[in-house]
């Protein structure tokens, strides 16, 4: 016996797909993979222990520019980004980061930037009083030098600055406490040899 067809039971009026296993398909267009942009940091970001090939800073017409002599085993590359004029390398071992930046006029003042050092090493800010406290004039063939030195933690920064030309120069090691007191010596050397060259 042949069962009967089972009827719509639909309201009203039967739709067409009533009592049916109608699939239906659509055809949804490819999304194309879209790779983002890289980004201005990326773009500016260095290779472990180079300067990315980045040249450094021009100087005024005129200006005089720094020179230096390193000290036996250390290393130097032009630029790194920035306003860092050279990036220099001391043969010992850990973290201990050599800098030689520029920057126009006094560059927010020496207060300024030795309380940006110590931020950057964890210290608070120091009031005027006790910056001429810390600060250890430094007499080099490019003029008089204030270098200070502060250990925060187990970070350690030892910097130098000078005006030449109407020009700040900043001559900087910092990184973890050990290796920089290691290269504490040739660093001071290389502050003692600085010396004015003519950019011409």
């Amino acid at each position: 016996m042949v069962s009967p067809r089972p009827r719509c039971t639909c309201s009203t009026t039967c739709s067409p797909g009533c009592g049916r296993d109608d699939v239906a398909h659509y055809r949804v267009p490819k999304v194309q993979a879209v790779s983002a942009a890289p980004s201005p940091a990326a773009d500016m970001a260095m290779p472990p222990g180079g300067t990315g090939g980045l040249p450094p800073p021009s100087l005024p017409a005129g200006a005089a520019k720094l020179a230096w002599t390193l000290p036996s085993g250390w290393t130097q590359e032009s630029g790194g980004g920035g306003m860092r004029y050279a990036t220099l390398k001391s043969p010992v071992s850990g973290k201990a980061d050599v800098s030689v930046t520029v920057l126009p006029g006094d560059a927010g003042g020496e207060l300024a930037n030795v309380n940006r050092w110590r931020n950057q090493i964890g210290l608070p800010p120091i009031d005027g009083a006790a910056l001429a406290a810390a600060r250890k004039p430094v007499t080099t063939g490019a003029g008089p030098v204030s270098l200070y030195d502060f250990t925060g933690g187990e970070k350690r920064l030892i910097a130098g600055l000078t005006l030449v030309d109407g020009n700040s120069w900043f001559i900087k090691i910092t990184g973890e406490a050990g290796p920089v007191g290691q290269a504490r010596p040739d660093f001071l050397r290389l502050v003692e040899s600085l010396r004015r060259e003519s950019s011409n």
